[in-house]
């Protein structure tokens, strides 16, 4: 069994960071939807700008909102404005496609591919 990439939002931008809050990041629930990750998942999260990476778990925001919280002691690693990307994980025993989604600068889908 391995734990290969399934899932995948690409340069996504940080649109707010809530330290006061139960700690995951909230994804607009389009970009959830369309990149194939569920309400619950663990994800790793890597910020572009400042190199850190860190897991935590998706929450659904407001359809076509284009938010992207870090949410808790995450909202600590990220500012907004960051640049992330944003993975699932599967561990399975055979070969997979990830589903890649990319994004604008409002988090909104520009093309979406696999590999």
């Amino acid at each position: 069994m391995r734990s290969v990439l399934r899932s995948k939002i690409h340069r996504a931008t940080v649109t707010e960071t809530r330290v006061d809050y139960e700690g995951s990041i909230t994804i607009d629930i389009t970009l959830i939807e369309r990149s194939g990750l569920w309400t619950g998942e663990k994800v790793l999260v890597a910020d572009v700008d400042n190199g850190n990476r860190f897991e935590t778990y998706v929450l659904p925001g407001e359809r076509d909102s284009g938010i992207i919280a870090l949410n808790g002691a995450a909202a600590h690693l990220c500012k907004t404005g960051d640049k992330v990307i944003i993975m699932g994980f599967e561990i399975t025993d055979k070969p997979i496609d990830a589903k890649v989604v990319l994004v604008d600068e409002k988090n909104k889908v520009k093309k979406e591919f696999t590999y």
